[in-house]
């Protein structure tokens, strides 16, 4: 069983722009959390999205939904699980956050 450990993807999306950061590959799971960073010297917010199968953006796909994250700080979501070919999308109210997705991603 392949295992891959640590940063799955990483994206500083443009300003209120959804980003997909991470696609589980073929035939794999991921367990993971987003980080976002806001790099920017005001308060902010950020979205965090999880659509199965790379499915078209709708709302029950959010795990975060404009959180906000204040100046110069560092906010995460929860551990998630997702299947193969699920798409993990970020999306900065600033266009100044930085998000890592990290976690495992295993064969499934």
């Amino acid at each position: 069983m392949a295992t891959l450990r640590g940063v799955l993807g990483q994206s500083v999306p443009a300003i209120t722009t959804l980003t997909d950061v991470y696609t589980v590959p073929a035939s794999k799971t991921a367990t993971f959390k987003v980080i976002a960073t806001n790099t920017d010297p005001s308060v902010s917010s950020f979205r965090v999205s999880v659509a199965p199968a790379g499915a078209a953006d709708t709302l029950e796909h959010y795990i975060a939904y404009d959180v906000q994250i204040d100046a110069n700080d560092t906010g995460a979501t929860v551990t998630v699980m997702a299947q193969a070919a699920a798409v993990i999308r970020c999306y900065s109210a600033n266009g100044a956050m930085a998000f890592t997705v990290t976690g495992l991603e295993q064969d499934a």
